[in-house]
């Protein structure tokens, strides 16, 4: 942010409640300086097992109880409530196909079980990806098995099933679309959120809990403290266009409200709120039929950086990726490399360049 901004947005012509240090102004505030967010996740989590095992106690499960201690115990581990419920559904669903195998204790667990329930989960038209988090909800359960109670086999862990998952490439918006899409939004906090996600390469989920506290208008910065998918924290930053955006939301937008974009009350925006924000947006754009989402804007991000040669372990920090194996499939999806060489190559070939020292054995 260049110096005429800053100084229009900090003048008491624009908005007196969003000085350009949003910290030092929510600190001061006594609602905003509560930490309450910590227990509120924990209370969150509880109630959540709390429902589960509520739910597991009025089903007739084989294995109840040994289902019960592994959610428990993944409590304590503090996995996340969707993992809890994640790992609770699929235990259910094996759980009953194990016993209508005829089946009447849990010791009796054998590959062929496993094998059986994946083929059932295929026969029933579920994506490759659906089934092999299936998997490995059973699996984890079958290893706290083994791990901590006698009667089963090692060999269920040793010779697991794997599925071959496909690779797909990341879908990036065509720039042609992409200058279509932006043109057509005149709401101005939808013009915001889309920026901000094309900009930072944040996850719709990590948007959405932003706080105003969390950005960092001089910097050109926001801070995600803890990322819902991976549980680290990574700071990312935004570009010129994405300020003006910014800026013109915050000069809108309800000074009260803690979340940068906010819904009902003082809650933020829910997730359906943003999707119906970019389906409205496609569709003025003319690109409904694109099958476009809102998770095209974060791999635009990362295709648009690996083409101007930002570094794979830069743009693998930014996205916030656990492992530079993911952030990979952007290069194959923007290798400049590969294409000169492709194009120079075929330019050779078509101008009949190529002579007895370029021929290869046939």
């Amino acid at each position: 942010m260049n110096p005429d901004q800053s100084a229009n947005f900090n003048s008491a012509n624009l908005f007196l409640t969003h000085p350009s240090n949003l910290r030092a102004h929510l600190e001061n505030d006594t609602f905003y300086g509560q930490s309450v967010a910590p227990a509120a996740k924990s209370f969150a989590r509880q109630r959540v097992l709390d429902r589960i095992l509520d739910k597991i106690s009025k089903q007739n499960l084989l294995g109840k109880s040994y289902v019960e201690q592994y959610l428990r115990h993944k409590y304590r581990r503090n996995c996340k409530a969707n993992t809890l419920k994640q790992a609770a559904d699929s235990l259910g669903q094996f759980l009953s196909f194990f016993a209508k195998r005829g089946n009447l204790e849990l010791q009796q667990l054998s590959r062929d079980d496993i094998e059986a329930f994946v083929e059932s989960l295929q026969d029933r038209g579920l994506k490759p990806t659906t089934v092999n988090i299936r998997l490995r909800n059973i699996y984890a359960f079958v290893r706290y098995l083994v791990l901590e109670y006698k009667g089963f086999d090692w060999d269920l862990i040793e010779r697991k099933i794997k599925l071959k998952l496909p690779d797909r490439l990341p879908r990036a918006i065509d720039p042609q679309h992409l200058d279509q899409l932006l043109s057509a939004i005149d709401n101005c906090r939808d013009q915001a959120l889309i920026m901000l996600l094309l900009r930072t390469g944040m996850r719709i989920g990590e948007l959405l809990s932003c706080k105003l506290e969390d950005i960092d208008l001089a910097e050109q910065k926001i801070l995600i403290y803890e990322s819902h998918k991976t549980s680290m924290g990574r700071a990312v930053y935004y570009s010129e266009d994405a300020q003006q955006a910014l800026l013109a939301w915050l000069r809108l937008r309800d000074p009260q409200k803690q979340y940068l974009f906010y819904g009902h009350k003082d809650r933020p925006l829910s997730y359906e709120a943003a999707r119906a924000v970019f389906k409205k947006s496609l569709q003025k754009a003319g690109l409904q039929y694109r099958t476009y989402s809102l998770h095209c804007l974060r791999h635009t991000f990362a295709t648009d950086l690996l083409n101007a040669r930002m570094p794979l372990e830069c743009l693998g920090a930014l996205l916030g990726h656990c492992s530079l194996q993911i952030t990979r499939r952007y290069a194959r999806l923007s290798d400049k490399t590969r294409e000169e060489e492709y194009f120079a190559a075929m330019q050779r070939i078509l101008k009949g360049e190529c002579d007895e020292n370029d021929q290869c054995d046939r």
